[in-house]
Order: C-alpha cells, then structure tokens, then sequence
C-alpha cells in the first residue's frame, strides 16, 4: 500500500475511526508464544494506533514503547493507561524518521495491522531487528490479501509478501488469529547476497561486437560478405562472453587473425534497430594481432582486404550498417549521412 500520511490517519483517527479490535485468539497466542521475560522485557509496538495491543503488553510484564505518527492517535492512546507497568508513546514515522528515541534492544518487537501501510517493509524491518535481543521475536498480525475484498487489499499481506518476509528468518511460524495470520520470525538470516535470472527470457536484442583492425600502413581490413555488403570482422557474444572475449574470438574465427584481450579495447556501446529489434553492438579497437587475414567462414565471406580509411566515404558498394557506425567511432565525422543510432562512448 505504500507511505499514508499523517493528515490521513490524523483524519481516520479524528473522525472517531479505529481497526479491529485485540480478540482473544491474539491474546492466547501473545501469551504462549512471546511471553515476557521473567523479570520483563522491553517491547516495541511499531503503528501502535490506539495503543490497545501496547497497553495488553505493559501489562503482561513489558515496558512497551509505542509508536506512531498519526499525533491523533497518540492523544487518544495517551488518555488509558495500562492497568500495570509502562508504555510510552512516541510520535515516530519509522520510515523517516531517526530511530534514536528507540531502546537498543527489544525481545518483542510488534506489528499489529501495520505492516501492510509500510512502503519500505525490508528496509525498516533491517533496521529494527538490530536492536532485536538475542532470542527475541518478530510478530506481525495481519489480515491475509485473500481474506479481504479485493478493494481493501492494500490493509492485507497476500501469500507473496508473507513469504518473502518469514525468508529473513531462520525460525518463521505462521499460526491463524480469527482469521488473522500471526507471524512469530526469530533468528534473523545474515549472509551475502544471492543471484539469479528470472526464468528464460524472451529473445529481444541481438549483441555483438564490431572489430577494428588496421596494418602496418595503417589500412584496415574489411571483408566482402556473401550478402553484398563489406563489414568488419566481429559477431555476436556467446552466453557470459564480454564484447571484448567476443571481439578476439570472432577475429580468430573469421580471419586467421589472433590477439590477446589486453590488445582489444571497447570504445563505444552503439544501439540501432533491425526489423523491429535492438540491436547493441560495442566498437572494438585492435591494436595488436598476429597473422594474415584468410577466409575462414567461406560461407559467409567472399575475401578479406586491406582498405584505406580515406576511401570508405565514397565506397562504390554498400557498408553494413553496424560496421559503417563502429569505423565512425574510430574516425568520427569520416562517414557521411549515417542512419541513427544511440552511441554511448567509453572514457
């Protein structure tokens, strides 16, 4: 649902409008599963409204902050003291406020129909279970997405949410509140972050890289393609390949001509279109290989020649595009009437 502001709940509160009142199945879970420690303990009530489930927590042996940052709520709340122990109420926007006012450490720390309004759920809750006790616990009572109707989704956790907030946590027990769930999150999980893809995605780019070449005499090699256009040698990437891997591999594969990788630098990220897709192509400059061209993919290349630069504007036969846009990165301005292109050039 998001950030809701003050003037909101200011307003809700205002108008003499409250939430769903603490049942006994929320009591009777509350007092098996997080009792307070004996001798007590200190709980945090975090969207602490009117105070109901902070007070019933002083009174079963917590010293209980209380937040809030609807000022409404917190006057209200502030008129019923717990029939025993201590709450103090906090006027505290956990999502942009300072946490300072905070006690260092909670072996309770609650939400109670509030998770749902919280925009930065991971964030804040990152930074509340630092001060969480060792042993200590998490609760988050909530109304399920499913549970409510579909216009009021925005007060409930569907099964997604709830899911990716109990995978924070070594121990995560779900238990039902009269039809509310009741989270219980202890122990949470540290350790580096993991990756990985979203499934197999749709084809919609192609990706290669365009290399340039030139010899002693400074001429640079171009080859007459079976589909009637001269173009670099280059290709497209294999899978986890860097422009660069690709750029020496193609080389090799289409020339006969070897370099290193430390020989081969990208100058510019180039994005065009052909029928409809992307198409990224990276300016590659070779300044080291070993070797003479020879045709190695007959299929694809008639021959290999040596061309100088100063004849390339006024070809007699067609450029291929992609090769026409990476010679222009290397000698800018020396092409003229280009079709466009995106060009993201690389210090």
């Amino acid at each position: 649902m998001g950030h809701v502001t003050q003037d909101s709940w200011d307003a809700h509160y205002g108008e003499g409008r409250s939430f769903r009142p603490l049942d006994d199945a929320e009591v009777t879970l509350l007092r098996e599963l997080v009792p307070a420690p004996p001798g007590g303990g200190h709980a945090l009530d975090v969207g602490c409204g009117l105070g109901e489930l902070a007070r019933h927590l002083a009174t079963a042996g917590y010293t209980v902050d209380a937040l809030d940052h609807a000022s409404a709520a917190l006057g209200i709340a502030e008129q019923t003291p717990p029939e025993s122990g201590t709450v103090r109420f906090v006027r505290c926007d956990i999502e942009r406020d300072s946490l300072d006012a905070l006690h260092s450490s909670y072996e309770l720390i609650a939400f109670r129909l509030s998770y749902a309004f919280i925009g930065d759920r991971t964030r804040v809750l990152r930074r509340l279970r630092e001060r969480l006790s060792p042993g200590g616990a998490v609760v988050v009572i909530t109304p399920v997405a499913e549970a409510v109707p579909a216009d009021r989704g925005g007060i409930a956790l569907d099964e997604e949410e709830i899911a990716l907030l109990s995978a924070g946590w070594h121990t995560a027990e779900r238990h039902d509140a009269a039809g509310l769930a009741f989270l219980v999150l202890r122990d949470p999980v540290s350790g580096p972050v993991a990756y990985r893809g979203k499934g197999r995605p749709s084809p919609h780019a192609l990706t290669g890289a365009g290399v340039v070449v030139t010899d002693e005499a400074g001429h640079v090699l171009l080859g007459r393609s079976r589909k009637g256009t001269w173009e670099l040698p280059g290709g497209k990437n294999d899978g986890g390949e860097s422009f660069v891997e690709a750029a020496v591999r193609e080389l090799e594969e289409e020339t006969g001509l070897t370099a290193r990788a430390a020989d081969a630098r990208v100058l510019a990220i180039l994005m065009d279109a052909v029928d409809g897709m992307p198409r990224v192509t990276a300016a590659v400059r070779v300044v080291g290989f070993c070797g003479e061209p020879a045709v190695r993919e007959p299929e694809l290349i008639h021959r290999w020649e040596w061309h100088d630069i100063a004849d390339l504007p006024t070809f007699a036969a067609d450029l291929f595009t992609p090769s026409a846009h990476v010679l222009n990165v290397v000698w800018p301005g020396l092409l003229p009437d280009l079709p466009p292109v995106h060009r993201y050039p690389l210090a």
